[in-house]
């Protein structure tokens, strides 16, 4: 089977290079479930590892022109996903090192409203992506990251719980991140 699949991955690969759209579907249809199962025996978190995930996706669009026909086509997939597996453990050791906790260090949150910036701050690739969501979406995102609420002030503002508002903010970012990249795809941005 394993044979199978490499040859087939391999010569869908060469299609790809080729400009052949449907070549590309079907790559990416197998490709999708087998990454998440890779890249999450990995990694603890789910969300981080959908997010490498499409990481994974979007370097194997880059780097199509880079794969060598007369290689396998397996090791130069894991090799792309070992990369963005490793650029995602940096990146989070980076916010690590920069992030501190409030309550570690005894300080309490300010107890005045946050002051609201302004709106013309978000770029016009944002303020679209920000704009396409479904309300519920945009009203989690834009009272967390526009407003500055803490999660519990923007549940209670939203009339959702904690658990509700984090999903919905969730599902936002990553319906702003696939906007976002469609939208540099369409640009030839890749």
């Amino acid at each position: 089977m394993g044979d199978e699949r490499e040859a087939r991955w391999r010569n869908w690969m060469v299609a790809v290079q080729a400009g052949e759209t449907p070549a590309y579907e079907k790559l990416l249809a197998e490709l999708i479930p087998y990454l998440r199962r890779f890249i999450q025996r990995r990694l603890i978190n789910a969300a981080t590892a959908e997010d490498v995930v499409q990481n994974v996706l979007f370097s194997i669009h880059r780097a199509r022109g880079s794969y060598r026909a007369e290689r396998r086509f397996t090791p130069w997939l894991h090799a792309i996903a070992r990369n963005a597996i490793i650029d995602q453990a940096r990146q989070q050791l980076r916010r690590s090192q920069r992030e501190v906790s409030l309550e570690a260090d005894g300080v309490a949150e300010p107890s005045a409203a946050p002051v609201e910036p302004a709106r013309e701050r978000l770029s016009p690739e944002l303020e679209g992506a920000l704009g396409a969501l479904p309300d519920a979406q945009r009203e989690a995102v834009e009272l967390i990251h526009l407003h500055g609420y803490s999660v519990a002030e923007a549940a209670e503002r939203a009339g959702a719980t904690q658990a509700a508002l984090k999903v919905r903010a969730h599902r936002g970012y990553r319906a702003m991140r696939a906007h976002i990249e469609a939208l540099r795809l369409e640009e030839g941005g890749e």
